[in-house]
């Protein structure tokens, strides 16, 4: 099976998933269920689909972009 992506370009599924493993993909969503204008349930949903190697360099390099916290304060 093989999917078109872009300007007809065919692409395999192991061919996706390789990409989205490699690349990591991010789906998110939500919903909320309400009755007479009142919201009842609310769901949020977040999935991060990635290797593991993937999710680790996203990671490092999210933590050397963050600084340090302040110290202040404390003793």
């Amino acid at each position: 099976m093989s999917i078109l992506v872009g300007h007809e370009r065919d692409m395999a599924i192991a061919d996706l998933l390789d990409r989205a493993l490699n690349k990591g993909v991010v789906l998110s969503g939500e919903a909320t269920i309400s009755l007479a204008g009142v919201d009842l349930i609310y769901v949020g949903l977040k999935v991060l689909v990635a290797s593991y190697e993937t999710a680790s360099r996203i990671r490092d390099s999210q933590a050397a972009a963050t600084p340090p916290p302040d110290e202040q304060g404390t003793q």
